[in-house]
């Protein structure tokens, strides 16, 4: 199921071989033109066409697919051409069109663990800043679909890009807000930061982030699901952007601790096991080397912003 693409070599060699860059481009030959307009024509493709055609290929029972040599590897080939395809916002709404989008959310529910990792990463490219097809693949019941993956999946990778494509689904999208919430989204995140999958938790630390700035409400869901014990508790990762996401979280929750009722209970002002966790990371940041310093330059004025918010309204020794 391979696909050809142009024929760069020979249009780049025929291009040199009429100017070496010293020289004005002379005139093109009435013979030249049209060589060279029917090599760009003949490597021009269809897109909606194209679109058509692996819609029809995703609509197809497996069974057939199987009947004709169809690999799952020809499946996941055939979707990342789709995502070139759909990388143009007016190309992802045709895809509605043409009848592609409800198979394609089919493939999320497919037994092969990569086709469904696959097929939310093309869902993903497909609502990104995109609010005609956001509203399309809600409409198509994509949301609970993801959810499912996102929370149920036994694929890690699969589990990943499920909540990437909700992160884009969601985002500047009230009725997607309330679908995940309603569908107890922030349970799945919960699980998310629980996880051992460093990227799984930078991902679901963002979306939490971008939930709880829209929303500043939510920190009532947060903080009775736990999310300041996981946050604190993150602080301390390997990885320098879940350790700067978990900072960023737990400084909005107790900067919201005034108007969120249980806030005050559960992140209380001089709260000695947070401290403790600070200091520890603070003693950590002192010891870095001056390139590393620079680079931990967020996570420092993270450190101390959180260090002021909890303690005593004094500078911590960053």
């Amino acid at each position: 199921m391979a696909k050809e693409g142009p024929n760069w070599d020979g249009l780049l060699k025929w291009s040199l071989s009429h100017s070496d860059g010293t020289r004005p481009t002379r005139q093109l030959s009435e013979e030249d033109r049209k060589w060279f307009a029917e090599a760009m024509q003949s490597q021009t493709v269809d897109v909606v066409k194209r679109l058509k055609e692996i819609t029809q290929v995703m609509q197809t029972p497996q069974q057939v697919l199987d009947a004709h040599d169809v690999t799952p590897q020809d499946i996941e080939d055939l979707l990342d051409e789709l995502q070139e395809h759909v990388e143009s916002i007016d190309m992802a709404n045709d895809l509605h069109s043409v009848g592609g989008l409800v198979p394609l959310l089919g493939y999320l529910k497919n037994s092969n663990a990569n086709i469904r990792a696959k097929s939310a990463d093309v869902v993903s490219t497909i609502v990104e800043n995109n609010p005609r097809s956001q509203e399309s693949v809600i409409e198509a019941n994509g949301l609970e679909s993801l959810l499912l993956n996102f929370i149920s999946d036994t694929d890690m990778h699969s589990r990943t890009q499920a909540l990437g494509a909700i992160s884009s689904l969601i985002r500047n999208n009230q009725t997607g807000i309330a679908g995940f919430r309603i569908a107890n989204g922030y349970t799945g995140l919960k699980y998310a930061l629980e996880s051992d999958s460093v990227r799984f938790q930078r991902k679901a630390l963002n979306l939490l982030h971008y939930l709880l700035q829209e929303n500043g409400s939510d920190c009532d869901i947060a903080i009775e699901l736990g999310f300041h014990r996981l946050m604190m508790h993150l602080i301390s990762s390997i990885d320098a952007d879940v350790r700067e996401a978990a900072l960023r979280g737990l400084l909005k929750l107790t900067e919201a601790r005034k108007e969120c009722s249980p806030c005050g209970s559960s992140i209380e002002k001089g709260d000695e096991k947070l401290k403790q966790i600070l200091e520890d990371r603070i003693k950590g940041i002192s010891l870095m080397s001056q390139e590393d310093l620079a680079a931990a330059k967020e996570e420092r004025q993270l450190l101390n912003s959180l260090w002021i918010s909890t303690f005593y309204d004094e500078p911590s020794t960053l």
